[in-house]
């Protein structure tokens, strides 16, 4: 592992690292923080670990976000604590520099460059007492953003605000990077970790796990039917007050992306709150989402992910949204326009114009129905042509967003069961259930070399069978964009030996223990 505390040494270290790595694009994930790590900032650095082939975190106390009356000073600063826990992390770079290293003077406010998101979205929550907090978040985190360049940047949840600013922050100034936000950690108690827990008493915080139970009260009356943004905040209200000690500074229902205030819960709410406990402010939410379940299948190609997320969805009377089936068409697209696979701006310029739809089959058994730009594709997308170049479009960063964003949005009110390379790790990643689909690559070879059979296709040995699948399987887990790894949360089935009706009534029977099953308890 590596220390950077000047600009110059991080710039030069980093492109020496990428030189080493060409021609190949290295991914880079960069986890801000402001250092006193916990275990809430470990779980960003695994995450990040996880996708990418080189994870950076920053240490930097911004005096940019912190008012004239708050605890700039006293803020936990345990540089070699940090260096320790990154090191055992796996983290390959620490970024620590002073703030004149980043340019910050001592008269911050009139010598320094302060980026301003939306007025809407910082003077609410924690905007209203935070005066400049959010300002002086963006302009550091623009800052590093530019000097870093990652792939991806990991911010946690709890602060949701935070979030939703610097998401907009980066569409807003079309910063080429993906925020990722990973789930709240919490203390036993419920409590969320926080670098200022270290202020509390031992009593202090189990009075403050009040914050989360409170929501939680919340959720349940949710769970039941509740939408009305008055009564949920009434049944926060009334378990906070539980506590004498607490003193709220808000509770309020936003829509999580904009921060808007909302009547009732539509599909998503944030229910956000802050509250004082002695001299410590404390911050917490939780999202309430208002849609049915998603069921995300991930797996190497052959392991039967499209024919078992068919029946798994009908059986639970889900759509089945077939992402390979995209992929394929955009493939067919480009191959039919004559376009070279490997001429990428061409192939973003009609990637980001076409209309996909999809519908189901006239038979149970029948694959997708597809329909490009007013075109059916659904058998021409299924040829050995297509198959041989559908990895290598979709390994290409402008066609995944473009699709992703389309089954996002198919994915909105959820009730889908959906299966690829990527959809628990990166597409749904709060998927209510994920499945890692698989099997050795003699076994998808047979398979494979099976179906082909069926539809007639050019009979290929299965040794020759087996040398493809295991070239499809190194550039799915090697490509750039989105490669194919197992999310940490998912089950892994492992289908040798079993049919594709055990596979599905595995997979429904955990549909219904993981999901109906907690659906019941939150409704009790």
């Amino acid at each position: 592992m590596y220390l950077c505390t000047t600009v110059a040494a991080l710039r030069c270290y980093l492109r020496l690292w990428q030189l080493e790595q060409s021609p190949i694009e290295p991914e880079v994930g960069l986890v801000p923080t402001m250092g006193a790590l916990h275990s809430g900032h470990l779980a960003l650095i695994e995450r990040a670990r996880q996708q990418n082939d080189f994870v950076i975190v920053s240490l930097f106390v911004n005096p940019l976000q912190f008012g004239p009356t708050e605890d700039f000073q006293k803020y936990p600063r345990h540089l070699e604590q940090d260096r320790q826990l990154c090191q055992e992390a796996g983290v390959n770079l620490i970024f620590s520099p002073s703030a004149t290293e980043l340019g910050l003077s001592t008269a911050l406010e009139s010598a320094t460059t302060i980026v301003f998101p939306p007025q809407s979205m910082t003077s609410v929550l924690c905007g209203r007492s935070r005066i400049g907090h959010f300002q002086g978040v963006a302009t550091i985190v623009t800052k590093l953003l530019n000097l870093i360049q990652p792939t991806r940047a990991y911010f946690g949840q709890k602060d949701a605000q935070q979030l939703a600013i610097i998401r907009r922050l980066v569409v807003d100034l079309n910063i080429p990077v993906e925020i990722v936000s990973c789930p709240t950690v919490r203390e036993s108690s419920g409590l969320a970790k926080s670098s200022r827990n270290q202020y509390l008493t031992a009593e202090e915080k189990e009075q403050a796990s009040v914050l989360y139970r409170s929501l939680r009260q919340a959720e349940f009356a949710f769970q039941a039917g509740e939408r009305s943004s008055a009564r949920l905040i009434a049944v926060t209200k009334l378990e906070l007050a539980t506590v004498q000690a607490i003193e709220p500074e808000y509770i309020e229902l936003v829509d999580p992306t904009t921060l808007m205030p909302l009547q009732q819960i539509e599909e998503v709410g944030l229910l956000a709150l802050a509250a004082r406990l002695g001299t410590t402010r404390l911050i917490d939410n939780i999202i309430l989402r208002n849609r049915q379940p998603i069921v995300a299948i991930d797996g190497p190609a052959g392991a039967g992910k499209s024919t078992v997320a068919r029946q798994v969805a009908q059986a639970l009377q889900l759509l089945y949204l077939d992402t390979g089936a995209m992929y394929r068409a955009v493939t067919w697209l480009v191959l039919e326009s004559g376009i070279s696979i490997e001429d990428e701006p061409a192939i973003a310029e009609i990637v980001s114009k076409c209309d996909i739809q999809l519908g189901m089959g006239d038979e149970p058994q029948a694959p997708i129905r597809v329909w490009i730009d007013g075109q059916e594709v659904t058998q021409a997308i299924r040829s050995l042509e297509i198959t041989s170049h559908v990895s290598a479009i979709a390994a290409q960063t402008i066609v995944r967003q473009e699709l992703v964003k389309q089954q996002q949005r198919w994915g909105e009110k959820g009730g889908i069961v959906i299966e690829g390379r990527d959809i628990g790790t990166h597409v749904f990643p709060d998927a209510e259930l994920k499945i890692f689909l698989t099997a050795s690559v003699q076994e998808r070879a047979r398979r494979r070399q099976k179906d082909l059979k069926n539809q007639g296709e050019a009979d290929l040995s299965l040794e020759q069978m087996q040398q493809n699948l295991s070239e499809r399987d190194w550039k799915d887990s090697n490509r750039n964009v989105a490669p194919l790894r197992k999310a940490p949360d998912a089950i892994e089935i492992q289908t040798d030996g079993l049919s594709i009706a055990e596979v599905t009534d595995r997979i429904i029977t955990l549909y219904r223990e993981k999901v109906e099953g907690q659906s019941s308890t939150l409704a009790n």
